[in-house]
């Protein structure tokens, strides 16, 4: 369980950019960081950088997709069970919103004549 005094931060999509950095900057500040990222293997290889930084005693892994229920429900569980608490979060992971049809975007002749477009027949499905 979380010490009274420590500060507790979740980054998503922290394996690279600026979620990286967000990570670096609040462990050398001392607050204990769970750098998260859908892929293990890159999100393992991130806390590794870190660490060589001199921050292992701050940084933690684990994977979260956050466009997967179970898996935030999986990470929730984690950050009760190991910390109790959550004193800062950055959503800074990305997730696709609607997927195009490049074939279709490219024949409807958008930026030649406009957004005079039907987005009903590119847009080939929706993240919800």
């Amino acid at each position: 369980m979380a010490e009274a005094t420590k500060k507790y931060a979740v980054v998503t999509g922290a394996n690279k950019g600026i979620g990286f950095k967000i990570c670096r900057k609040l462990a050398s500040n001392g607050i204990v960081v769970v750098l998260t990222a859908r892929d293990e293997k890159k999100g393992l290889e991130a806390v590794e950088k870190l660490r060589e930084f001199g921050q292992s005693d701050h940084i933690v892994f684990h994977q979260l997709d956050v466009a997967d229920p179970a898996s935030i429900a999986s990470f929730a569980d984690f950050i009760k069970t190991k910390y109790g608490k959550l004193d800062i979060l950055v959503n800074n992971a990305g997730i696709f919103g609607s997927i195009l049809d490049g074939d279709a975007l490219a024949a409807s002749g958008l930026g030649k004549e406009g957004a005079n477009v039907d987005w009903s027949k590119i847009v080939t499905d929706t993240y919800e």
